[in-house]
């Protein structure tokens, strides 16, 4: 059965907050839009937390806690499924990587350019955090 089915990526995307609620971005080095949210692919064997905590360690060297389900949304246009998921910053420092070179929590109203599909998250896990 898995030769005659189409594959597809499963990526999953974080929103963090730190303890003034302000959120995690990372300027990524191969993005148009440099600012985003932190993000991946599942590997094999993953939870999708899972993913998302690995991720966000090996681009940053940040410590998260990924809680709660937020958001599951599909990509029409590539074989894509993402997971969107909430939690929060426990420590760490960062280290730059290929993938990350700066990183910033960000209040509400100081977010930088960021796509629209990432605002809408942001504005989903607010309300859900309300």
């Amino acid at each position: 059965m898995r030769f005659s089915q189409t594959r597809f990526l499963v990526g999953v995307t974080g929103i963090v907050f730190n303890d003034r609620k302000e959120i995690l971005l990372f300027k990524h080095t191969y993005r148009s839009h440099a600012w985003s949210l932190p993000g991946g692919y599942l590997e094999s064997g993953e939870h999708p937390r899972e993913s998302l905590e690995r991720e966000i360690k090996e681009e940053s060297g940040f410590v998260v806690s990924m809680d709660e389900s937020l958001k599951t949304r599909t990509d029409r246009d590539s074989a894509r499924l993402d997971l969107c998921y909430t939690g929060v910053f426990i420590g760490g420092n960062f280290t730059p990587s290929y993938e990350v070179s700066e990183f910033g929590f960000f209040a509400l109203d100081k977010l930088p350019l960021l796509r629209k599909n990432q605002l809408f998250l942001i504005d989903l896990a607010v309300a859900t955090k309300s």
